[in-house]
């Protein structure tokens, strides 16, 4: 039968997933969670929060019945030095690829339904001498170089990126016909496929101010977005745009789309996390494996103090369980 298990990728040691696999080991789920972490992290994360956790160890075999609450199945992965809370060290940055190694290699291979991460540190990555420029890119290799698109949800707004983590002064360059109309097909395919919307209706927002106004404030949306959309709308694609982004996230728009193009990171993201920061998901489309994960970040002056709020880990566990059916 095919696997109902998630895997759920621990993220930065130093930081607040520990935290948070340690929280949702509380609570009892309807489906197998596997924590692909070092056990001996999450028990001393869980010694140092005062929360019960019975760790019961996974191999090569993946469990079929749910763990109880205050039990987490763990797949080992060892830390190459010992994580402190708040306290970033480069020489573990290996570890923390090889978790998401390990959660990709098994829903490829069909061992997980879908994969949760809690957030990573990028920085401290790349400090280690390793080039990585987030989950997304990272998780898109390992399926073989598929093409990612990044989106971000809450209820009431999906929030879906042309360009991702990418220095603004680079993204205009990177609006290509050929990228927009293949993140166009693939979130398309994946509201429909992923999220059962018969005619996703896609509200596009410009690049530039204004949406350009008219060519006075930049030619992107002439000579690049326009011509896709128009080209998409003629085979049956439901998009309206290009739209001025500082009036599209408003109730007239909004309420007639399931999904907003924004062209970068922070278009689009900052108005997506204030209505639903604590409570959105992160999810990758285009690849073919599930993914989700949290709107937020390591945390760090949180880890190991209680306050971690586990809001978005239990959001983005929920969201990856319908990819089960």
């Amino acid at each position: 039968m095919p696997s109902r298990a998630l895997a759920v990728t621990a993220g930065e040691p130093a930081g607040i997933g520990p935290d948070l696999c340690v929280q949702i080991g509380q609570r009892a789920w309807p489906v197998p969670l596997v924590v692909v972490a070092d056990p001996s992290l999450l028990q001393q994360r869980a010694a140092r929060l005062g929360l019960p956790l019975d760790l019961l160890t996974v191999d090569d075999h993946v469990p079929h019945e749910p763990a109880p609450a205050g039990a987490l199945y763990v797949a080992p992965i060892k830390l190459m030095v010992p994580a402190h809370c708040g306290e970033l060290d480069p020489r573990n940055a290996r570890y923390v690829l090889d978790t998401l190694d390990h959660a990709v290699q098994g829903c490829l291979q069909g061992r997980y339904a879908a994969m949760v991460t809690a957030p990573v540190h990028k920085g401290v990555i790349n400090d280690a001498g390793i080039p990585f420029t987030g989950h997304t890119e990272y998780l898109a290799e390992g399926c073989g170089g598929a093409h990612p698109v990044m989106m971000l949800a809450c209820p009431g707004l999906r929030v879906a990126l042309v360009t991702t983590h990418l220095a603004l002064r680079d993204v205009a360059d990177a609006i290509t016909a050929e990228r927009l109309e293949r993140v166009i097909r693939i979130l398309d395919h994946d509201l429909r496929q992923r999220f059962a919307i018969d005619n996703p209706r896609v509200l596009v927002c410009g690049l530039n101010p204004h949406a350009g106004e008219g060519g006075h404030l930049g030619r992107e949306e002439i000579d690049v977005i326009e011509p896709v959309l128009s080209r998409l709308r003629s085979e049956g694609i439901s998009l309206k745009g290009p739209l001025p982004a500082d009036t599209l996230f408003t109730a007239p728009f909004l309420d007639h789309a399931d999904a907003v193009l924004a062209m970068y990171h922070d278009q689009g993201l900052p108005v997506l996390k204030h209505k639903g920061f604590g409570n959105a998901v992160n999810i990758t489309l285009g690849l073919p494996i599930f993914r989700t994960s949290v709107d937020h970040g390591t945390a760090l002056d949180l880890a190991g103090t209680g306050h971690a709020d586990s809001g978005s880990m239990i959001a983005a566990i929920e969201q990856a369980m319908t990819s089960l059916g």
